[in-house]
C-alpha cells in the first residue's frame, strides 16, 4: 500500500487547492508500466470519492495532457529574447545556495541535465531563486515553483483549454514526505484561479500573485507542520 495526495482545486472562496491523501495499491518496481498500474490503483480510490476526472500529471502518465504538463516538458518562452526553457530547467537554474548560483547556464540545459547538475548539491544551503532579475524567498515553501509553472501553463492556450476539463490531480512521483514541489498542486492552483475568475489579476506580478494566494500558503504552511510532526 502507498498513500499520496490527491490535489482538487477549490472552485469558489479563497482560491487554492484541496489536498487529500489516499491510500491505494502500490506496483513496486521503475519501470513504467508499474507505475501505471500503480496511478490506476491511485485513480481507482479517487474515482470511488466521487472524483470524475482524474489527470495523471508525469511522465508516466497515460493521458498525453498529463505527460506534456510534465515540469520536465511544460516550457516557458522568455518575454525579452524569447529564450525557450523548460519549467524544471527555470526551477533549476534559479536556485541561490551559500557558496553560489544562481547557475543561469542551466537554462540551456535538457531538464534531466539541469536537475542533475552536481552543483546543485555540492554548493550549500539553499536560501532562496533569483528569476531574471527577481527575489523568491523560500517561504511560502511552493510560490516560487507556482508562480513558474502556472505562468507557464496560462500562457499555453492548448494545454491550459484542455486542464480545465479535469476534477483533480495526482504526481505518482511526488512523495510528501520527501518533496516539498508537486506539479499536480500547481495545476489545480491554476484551476482554481481560473475558475474563481482572478487569473489575470493574480499572475499580473509575483507580489500579486502572493496576495492573491496567502489564504492557501497560510494553510499549506500549517498542514505542512502537522505532516512534519508526525514524520
Amino acid at each position: 500500500m502507498a498513500t499520496r495526495p490527491l490535489f482538487i482545486p477549490k472552485m469558489s472562496g479563497e482560491p487554492g487547492a484541496e489536498e487529500r491523501l489516499l491510500d491505494f495499491k502500490w506496483h513496486p518496481g521503475m519501470a513504467k508500466s508499474q507505475k501505471q498500474k500503480s496511478i490506476s490503483e491511485f485513480h481507482s480510490v479517487a474515482h470511488s470519492l466521487g472524483f470524475g476526472r482524474v489527470l495523471e500529471i508525469s511522465s508516466k502518465s497515460e493521458d498525453e495532457l498529463g505527460i506534456k504538463l510534465s515540469a520536465f516538458n511544460l516550457r516557458i518562452e522568455t518575454k525579452k529574447k524569447k529564450n525557450i526553457l523548460t519549467v524544471e530547467t527555470a526551477f533549476q537554474g534559479s536556485k541561490v545556495f551559500l557558496r553560489g548560483g544562481p547557475y543561469k547556464d542551466l537554462f540551456g540545459l535538457d531538464s534531466l541535465s539541469a536537475k542533475k547538475d552536481i552543483r546543485l548539491k555540492e554548493s550549500g544551503q539553499l536560501i532562496g531563486f533569483e528569476f531574471f532579475g527577481k527575489i523568491f524567498p523560500l517561504e511560502p515553501r511552493t510560490y516560487f515553483y507556482d508562480w513558474i509553472y502556472i505562468n507557464a501553463l496560462a500562457n499555453n492556450d492548448e494545454l491550459s483549454k484542455e486542464v480545465i476539463l479535469f476534477d483533480a490531480f495526482t504526481d505518482i512521483e511526488f512523495n510528501p514526505k520527501k518533496s516539498i514541489n508537486c506539479q499536480a498542486h500547481s495545476v489545480a492552483v491554476y484551476l482554481s484561479l481560473v475558475k474563481t475568475g482572478i487569473i489575470s489579476e493574480a499572475l499580473s506580478s509575483p507580489e500579486d500573485f502572493l496576495e492573491t494566494l496567502k489564504t492557501h500558503y497560510t494553510k499549506q504552511k500549517r498542514n505542512i507542520g502537522v505532516q512534519d510532526s508526525l514524520i
